[in-house]
């Protein structure tokens, strides 16, 4: 979860919102990390996860990681968590809830959902104070 705070620090400088991740194998090297970019790509589906997810797919050279684990410090979306379901990801750790546009214990619940394709084990509050305030304090400078 360090690697991914680093990450969502770094998104933070950039002005994006700080959220970061990181995909690990079953041997724990680090595949791929990402901060959000949706502002500097001018792409909303340019989030974390879904960076750091495409990025340990062209480094496998498959759509599906299904030895991997997640790191993410913010709950992941909807768009995320049907993103983190098709990679088949094995394991989800995530630092903060996020009750506004979180998909996996809030709204959707994506992963108890029927039509969930694949539903990988998942475990919050990982580093949950230092995500929830960078979440914080971004948002306080941008009010």
């Amino acid at each position: 979860m360090a690697l991914a705070l680093a990450e969502a620090r770094a998104a933070a400088a950039r002005g994006e919102v700080p959220v970061g991740a990181v995909v690990v194998d079953a041997g724990g090297a680090v595949l791929a990390r990402a901060g959000n970019r949706t502002e500097a790509d001018g792409d909303p589906s340019a989030h974390a996860e879904i960076l750091a997810l495409r990025a340990a797919g062209a480094a496998r050279g498959a759509p599906r990681l299904p030895d991997c684990d997640l790191y993410v410090t913010v709950e992941p979306c909807a768009m995320c968590a049907a993103a983190i379901s098709f990679a088949r990801i094995r394991r989800l750790y995530f630092g903060a809830g996020d009750p506004k546009m979180g998909a996996v214990e809030h709204g959707p619940r994506f992963f108890g959902q029927p039509t969930c394709h694949h539903a990988p084990e998942v475990y919050g509050g990982i580093g949950e104070t230092e995500a929830a305030a960078l979440m914080r304090d971004f948002f306080r400078g941008r009010r």
